[in-house]
């Protein structure tokens, strides 16, 4: 039997409609990756030396319109991951009018409920030792360290580093073996110092840096409860070269002093979000949780890159899991997220279509590509092409949207609510702010989560008395509400 012919363009990991440009990129990347000097394991220096042949060939315009020649009727192999898409609407309509329409994207292992090595970790948790630290959520803080450290495995790579105005690395980045002295170390942690989280999260990613590895889960865990100053700007661009060098980015903010909003903002620059901590009490619980899903990834990153298309406008983008929360839409590239061994990723987009758009009896929604970063895999991952179209007709058509959708949009407007709400109060359109507060904590009655319905009526008493929603309300509610369109899915999946 003949054996198959190789896939030079899945080997680099572009499309078969890449660009010299495009090409040449991706060799170089797979090169970095691949090469002998930097790699020893076993089988890698024959796939450097078969991605060499591939660019080769495709490098070269007549060599590879000969090869694409030879590809006429081949089926690629599937890739690792598949990708779904669940519509709001059967159809659009050709409108003189604005309309909205939602897809819900599910990315997922092609092979889910398989059983597959849990890749190895590289992880520095970076802990806020400030003045306002001191008591039980520094002594929480120092448990959960120790926790995680017992739950090492032989293979884990870990570091820990504590800051305040300063940063130090209390554990160096490397193989932990005697547990009990890495322990003693972070009990010895003393609060004092105001907080500059520049300082440990610069100090946290040079660890995770010094033992940096694709085949690796390569990430900063960040834990603080104070308002940083003057470092925004910088932190936010560590966090973007972080994301370029596949270093995750989660964040952790206990009470209500410290900037949710910034804080989102730094995780979302690598596909990650942040997390509310109420009470201390908490804090071991989540930062173990956090740890053990990193355990479990896939894929550590899922970017889809898109093209702008003339009156399409992708208005809204939230991911619903693995950890939900607003991605960010600043450019054409979006960091979707993770993908769990036991969970796929799922986001949920909200595109408006201009009048001018819907008049074509066909219309493309999005036209992109995702690019999906194995965990433990340094081979290059074939790009997946993504193509949401929708027909349009002179009148809607009659089918419901899918039950999955229906259920995310009522937990999605809850959600924005509360964004219109604390937007409202910052801007000091108190009475706006109060009347959606209420409104929100009547929808949430509506679907029986009281708690938190009456954290928002007590919020829009505040704001209409003390003219400001409060730190620990706001985010209650902010991470209440979000929290909110996770579970809902994972019971109806």
């Amino acid at each position: 039997m003949a054996e198959r012919r190789k896939d030079y363009y899945a080997l680099l990991g572009v499309l078969r409609d890449a660009s010299p440009e495009e090409i040449k990129r991706a060799y170089y990347e797979a090169a970095q990756q691949l090469h002998p000097d930097k790699n020893q394991l076993p089988g890698e220096t024959e796939l450097f030396l078969e991605v060499q042949q591939a660019y080769e060939v495709l490098a070269n315009p007549h060599r590879r319109l000969k090869y694409d020649a030879t590809l006429t009727g081949e089926i690629t192999p599937p890739g690792p991951v598949a990708w779904n898409a669940q519509y709001s609407r059967p159809s659009l309509v050709h409108l003189n009018e604005p309309q909205l329409i939602y897809v819900m994207l599910e990315v997922a292992p092609r092979t889910v409920g398989e059983e597959s090595p849990a890749p190895p970790l590289n992880i520095c948790l970076v802990i806020d030792r400030s003045t306002s630290m001191r008591g039980e959520k520094l002594d929480v803080a120092k448990a959960a360290a120790m926790e995680i450290m017992r739950n090492l495995r032989a293979d884990d790579i870990f570091s820990l580093v504590v800051f305040s105005d300063r940063a130090d690395v209390l554990v160096p980045s490397a193989f932990q073996s005697d547990r009990k002295r890495l322990q003693a170390r972070a009990q010895g942690i003393q609060a004092g110092g105001a907080t500059e989280l520049y300082q440990g999260l610069e100090a946290g990613v040079h660890e995770v840096r010094r033992s940096l590895d694709e085949h690796r889960i390569n990430h900063v865990i960040l834990l603080t409860d104070g308002h940083t100053y003057g470092d925004e700007q910088n932190s936010l661009q560590l966090a973007e070269e972080a994301s370029r060098e596949s270093i995750g980015i989660s964040g952790f903010g206990i009470g209500g002093d410290w900037n949710d909003i910034f804080l989102d903002a730094l995780a979302a620059k690598t596909g990650n979000t942040s997390e509310y901590i109420a009470k201390p009490q908490e804090i071991q619980r989540l930062l173990v949780e956090r740890f053990e899903a990193l355990s479990k990834t896939y894929a550590e990153a899922c970017v889809l890159e898109r093209k702008e298309t003339p009156g399409i406008v992708l208005s809204y983008a939230f991911r619903l899991q693995p950890e939900g929360g607003p991605i960010a839409l600043q450019d054409a590239t979006l960091q979707l997220g993770p993908i769990l061994q036991d969970m796929p990723l799922m986001v949920l987009l909200e595109f408006l279509i201009e009048p001018s758009a819907s008049q074509p009896d066909l219309v493309t929604l999005l036209d992109g590509t995702l690019r999906v970063q194995l965990a433990a895999r340094s081979a290059p991952v074939a790009p997946l092409r993504v193509q949401l179209v929708r027909d349009a007709t002179e009148t809607p058509g009659g089918e419901p949207p899918p039950p999955a959708i229906l259920d995310a949009l009522s937990r999605l407007t809850l959600y924005r609510l509360q964004e219109r709400a604390r937007m409202e109060a910052d801007d000091e359109e108190f009475e706006a702010a109060t009347r959606h507060l209420k409104n929100l904590a009547a929808l949430l009655l509506t679907q029986g989560e009281k708690d938190l319905a009456k954290t928002a009526l007590l919020e829009a008493e505040q704001t209409e008395r003390m003219r400001g929603v409060s730190k620990e309300g706001g985010k209650a509610i902010k991470y209440g509400t979000r929290a909110l369109m996770g579970s809902a899915l994972e019971r109806l999946l």
